[in-house]
Parts: structure tokens; C-alpha cells; sequence
């Protein structure tokens, strides 16, 4: 592949791409986006082939009424899907979520638990491999003043 005249090898031995659309006119606020595939058991210290989580979310909105602090997620553990989903109230899911800026980094925390499992997820990305973006909605307001995106969090 190449990008800006450099050429890069891109593979799926070593390379964990991911593209998304944000489906509306902006993004809620606080807006959270963690998604990984590059994962290591803790217990055998090997790498888990077949595992991923993804969460998402801040605001969303239901009817137009905004919802405050609710977090979509699902970890897919070797195969096995374990979801964590405030739309379905039947598994009373619960969420509890922070995401600090520190001088050098952007430490996130999310707690998320239901009938059937809890998940803890705890990320640190360096600021210095991240990009501060300046991003402008496309109604032309800028709602958003500390935005961050990375891709190598820990």
C-alpha cells in the first residue's frame, strides 16, 4: 500500500486495521470509541486468536431524548459473544465509565456488568502517538475542544 508517496506492508499476521461512520450530524459528548483484536490472555500469555471487544458510545439519542452516559459493548472472548447493551433492559445492564487527560496521556476506565458477566477495561494511549483533532460539525459549530484519537493504547 501506498499513502502520501511512503510505501507500507500491510498484513494481517501484524496489522489491525478498523474503519467506522459516525451515522448523524455529530458526535455525542462525551463521545467514547475503544475497539481492540490485538489481545493477550492474561492467564496463559498467549495471544487470543479469536477475540476482540469493541465499545462505544457517550450519548446517544432514543426518540431525540438523550441518554446520559450509556456505553454499548461487546467482548467476543475466543468465539464466545459477551454483550453489554443498555437498549436490552432485560439484561439489566449497568455502566460506569471516566476518561482522564493527564499531561502525557488519555486514561480510560469502563465498568460494564449484566445478568450473565462484568467487564473492566482499563487504556492508557500516549498523547505524543495520538492526534488532537480540530473537528467541525457539519452544521459548522465546534462543539467538541478536546477530542483525541489514537490507535496503540495499552
Amino acid at each position: 500500500m501506498e499513502y502520501n508517496g511512503e510505501k507500507y506492508i500491510v498484513r494481517p499476521q501484524d496489522c489491525y486495521g478498523y474503519a467506522d461512520k459516525n451515522w448523524g450530524s455529530d458526535f455525542t459528548s462525551p463521545w467514547v470509541w475503544l475497539s481492540s483484536n490485538n489481545l493477550t490472555s492474561n492467564i496463559t500469555g498467549q495471544k487470543l486468536e479469536n477475540s476482540v471487544f469493541d465499545i462505544g458510545g457517550g450519548r446517544p439519542k432514543v426518540f431525540g431524548i438523550a441518554l446520559n452516559r450509556k456505553l454499548l459493548s461487546d467482548f467476543w472472548y475466543e468465539g464466545k459473544s459477551y454483550e453489554f447493551n443498555f437498549s436490552k433492559f432485560w439484561t439489566l445492564t449497568h455502566t460506569k465509565f471516566d476518561c482522564r487527560e493527564m499531561d502525557t496521556q488519555i486514561i480510560w476506565h469502563v465498568e460494564q456488568w449484566n445478568t450473565v458477566g462484568k467487564m473492566v477495561t482499563d487504556i492508557t494511549c500516549e498523547k505524543k502517538d495520538m492526534l488532537f483533532v480540530n473537528y467541525e460539525a457539519p452544521n459548522g459549530k465546534k462543539l467538541h475542544n478536546r477530542l483525541w484519537n489514537g490507535g496503540n493504547g495499552k
